[in-house]
C-alpha cells in the first residue's frame, strides 16, 4: 500500500489556460478519456473543470461552448495536496469535502491529480470501483 500521494497519483495532469474555451477543455476531456481539466494562470494551478462545470454552468444556462472561456464556469482555488504528502490527507480532504479528485502541485504548478479510483486501486484492489478504475478506456 502507497504511502505518498506520488505512489498512487496520475502524473502529468492535462492543463489548460483560462481564456480556453468550454469546446477546447471538452475535447481534451473526450481526447484524453478523462472528466476534468486543471485551469492554469501561466503554470501556476488556478482551478479545476469538469465535464459537469461544462454542462450545468455552461450549456444548460445557454452559453455557447465555442466562444466561453473556462474563465466563466472553472472552479477556482481547488484543495490540493503535494506529491510528498500522505495518500490519508488525500482521503480525508476528499471525504470531508466530497470531492472525487484532487490536483497534486508542487510550488504551485500541477504535477498530478489524484481520484477515488486511483485511491481504491491501492486501498481496496478487489473492489468494484478500483475494477472500473483499472479497465481499460471505453471511448
Amino acid at each position: 500500500m502507497a504511502e505518498a500521494i506520488r505512489d498512487v497519483m496520475t502524473a502529468s495532469p492535462v492543463c489548460l489556460a483560462l481564456d480556453a474555451s468550454l469546446q477546447e477543455a471538452a475535447q481534451a476531456m473526450r481526447e484524453q478519456d478523462i472528466g476534468d481539466v486543471f485551469v492554469v494562470d501561466g503554470s501556476r494551478l488556478a482551478g479545476i473543470v469538469t465535464d459537469r462545470d461544462i454542462v450545468v454552468r455552461g450549456i444548460a444556462d445557454g452559453k455557447d461552448p465555442r466562444s466561453v472561456q473556462i474563465r466563466e464556469v472553472f472552479s477556482d482555488q481547488p484543495l490540493a495536496v503535494a506529491p510528498d504528502d500522505p495518500v490519508d490527507k488525500a482521503i480525508d480532504l476528499m471525504r470531508q469535502h466530497a470531492l472525487r479528485r484532487l490536483p497534486v502541485v508542487d510550488d504551485g504548478k500541477p504535477v498530478g491529480a489524484v481520484s477515488l479510483g486511483d485511491l481504491a486501486v491501492d486501498r481496496d484492489p478487489q473492489s468494484t470501483l478500483a475494477d472500473i478504475s483499472a479497465a481499460a478506456p471505453n471511448s
